[in-house]
């Protein structure tokens, strides 16, 4: 049921793991929270709380490493480093994680669902709004989604292209947004301790302005911005975007 890949990429100048649980299903593409490795997901029990749907054959779940994600929580770089590596993240995913997918799942053109908590959620977000082509939807919960708070004032242009906030707005008409009009995005954000729905309602006035398909989803006081929620939400939504009438 589980299968783990290891390989050198060179857009992240390091060694990286792609791990998947599931045999048959919609492909989905799970980011770790900022820290977070490829088994981050198992090791939290959301792998156990997506058994039903794995074992109904109804999804094929993927996590790779935050790398990006480490070194904006780890203080330890600049900025700019931070930005460079956010944006050969993004390459890394599309040029190599998702083929890799698409091989395993002998498909050369099947889309994937991407999701993830926190900034789990941006990336979640971020890759969908850059590469529709790649990604039919987005289940981003208790997102973090404007990382500018540690630019310490440096924006740069890596930054701009990564952060679905600033680049959105200035998107012009073309196949990107035309493809992005035809997706859809869950956000959905406890409102208990640690959690911002502000984030959430933020975003989704920027793709809203767009066109682009959303709903933001509050889920109460009693939930937090923690793993028992994510445990909670994440299922909901795939087992919805899987149901037999897509509802």
């Amino acid at each position: 049921m589980k299968a783990t890949t290891r390989w050198y990429s060179h857009r992240m100048e390091c060694d990286t793991t792609l791990a998947r649980w599931g045999t048959y299903g919609t492909p989905v593409l799970m980011f770790p929270t900022a820290g977070g490795d490829a088994e981050e997901i198992e090791r939290f029990l959301m792998i156990d709380a997506l058994g039903p749907l794995l074992e109904g054959g109804k999804i094929k779940i993927y996590s790779c490493d935050s790398t990006a994600g480490a070194a904006w929580l780890s203080g330890d770089h600049s900025p700019e480093y931070c930005s460079r590596l956010q944006n050969c993240f993004d390459a890394y995913i599309a040029r190599e994680v998702v083929p890799a997918i698409r091989a395993d799942c002998n498909s050369a053109d099947v889309g994937v669902v991407t999701t993830g908590a926190s900034i789990g959620a941006f990336n979640a977000l971020s890759v969908t709004c850059r590469h529709p082509d790649l990604f039919t939807h987005a289940v981003c919960v208790s997102g973090t989604y404007d990382l500018s708070r540690w630019l310490d004032g440096q924006f740069n242009s890596d930054f701009y292209f990564c952060s679905p906030l600033h680049f959105l707005p200035d998107l012009g008409g073309g196949e990107q947004l035309d493809r992005l009009r035809e997706r859809f995005i869950i956000l959905a954000t406890g409102e208990g301790r640690w959690e911002d729905p502000g984030e959430s309602w933020r975003i989704a006035g920027v793709l809203g302005a767009k066109g682009i398909p959303n709903r933001v989803d509050p889920w109460g006081p009693e939930y937090d911005h923690d793993w028992v929620t994510w445990r909670k939400m994440i299922p909901h939504y795939l087992e919805q975007l899987t149901s037999d009438d897509g509802s």
